[in-house]
């Protein structure tokens, strides 16, 4: 069977839980990047604290720099702090500059969906690859030479007609009431020019009415 495999463990929790501040800053970053759940957060401000505890520990000498080095490449290579970047640009990387780089993010932010939520949908059902290969986890960090590549792995359309909205539209134009003959000059037009060939007939059948009554009396 092998060795057990540690797990270790992914994020830690906030210190302090019940501070209403953080609940709420939590919560709009959770709305904002269309998130499942407050733990997919705590994932990223987990590594921003690893980042910045690594960045501290090479700054006192108490790590290699090639530590350092191997950071700013991996974090340049996600296009979170540019190429020629420093160990204090390690200390200013946010959760979200982590939440950014998600596929769901990007996925968003490119306008392949028209919302977080959507972007998410779309690669849980598997509607999303990159460079051809599908890709189901909206957690998946994107690297800069990634971001080009992505497209979908599989033929949507995102604004599908509704036929609940198209029933309703022809509904409502059913029970529109006709225009009144006025509100059309075209028709208007043909009804003067119909009453004036009446008005115009009227004196003919007047006089072939009395050369038939004439006719009788004789």
């Amino acid at each position: 069977m092998g060795d057990p495999k540690r797990i270790r463990k992914k994020f830690v929790r906030s210190k302090i839980m019940w501070d209403r501040n953080r609940i709420d800053h939590d919560h709009e970053l959770k709305e904002r990047y269309g998130l499942k759940n407050i733990r997919e957060l705590w994932k990223a401000s987990t590594e921003v604290t690893r980042i910045r505890k690594n960045a501290r520990l090479v700054l006192s000498n108490q790590a290699s720099e090639s530590v350092g080095r191997e950071m700013i490449a991996r974090l340049s290579r996600y296009n979170i702090i540019g190429r020629e970047g420093k160990l204090d640009d390690l200390l200013g990387v946010t959760p979200e500059a982590i939440l950014s780089r998600r596929l769901q993010s990007i996925i968003a932010k490119t306008g392949m969906a028209k919302t977080h939520k959507q972007a998410r949908q779309l690669i849980v059902h598997g509607f999303i690859s990159i460079n051809g290969r599908k890709v189901k986890s909206p957690g998946y960090l994107v690297t800069a030479d990634e971001e080009p590549r992505i497209g979908y792995y599989k033929p949507i359309d995102i604004n599908p007609p509704n036929p609940a909205q198209e029933k309703t539209a022809q509904g409502r134009a059913a029970q529109q009431p006709a225009q009144p003959a006025h509100a059309a000059p075209a028709a208007m037009a043909a009804v003067k020019a119909a009453t004036a060939v009446e008005e115009s007939a009227k004196p003919a059948v007047q006089e072939k009415a009395a050369e038939a009554k004439e006719g009788k009396g004789e």
